[in-house]
């Protein structure tokens, strides 16, 4: 959406690129290259990542889910009520 492309559109073209590489049968190295598909919004096509030097570390994806897991944690650990004390009057 933000690229002015039709989004529905290329994540139909890249879930149809990613089920074929996980349904390969055989030896197939055609298919199990379709894995590393990822989009290419410059030109609206999808297009194998690994080979333009695209990489996205799985280590980074899974310490920010772990640090988002604990700052969750954390502020639902939080018991104590807060309340604001309602303004005085002047008289």
């Amino acid at each position: 959406m933000n690229a002015a492309k039709d989004a529905t559109e290329l994540l139909a073209k890249l879930r149809v690129f990613h089920n074929a590489s996980q349904k390969q049968g055989g030896n197939d190295e055609k298919k199990a290259a379709l894995k590393y598909s990822g989009l290419d919004l410059t030109n609206g096509k999808v297009r194998n990542n690994l080979a333009h030097g695209v990489i996205e570390p799985a280590m980074s994806k899974v310490k920010s889910l772990k640090f988002a897991t604990e700052a969750a944690i954390t502020i639902l650990r939080i018991d104590d009520m807060i309340k604001l004390a309602a303004p005085q009057q002047q008289q």
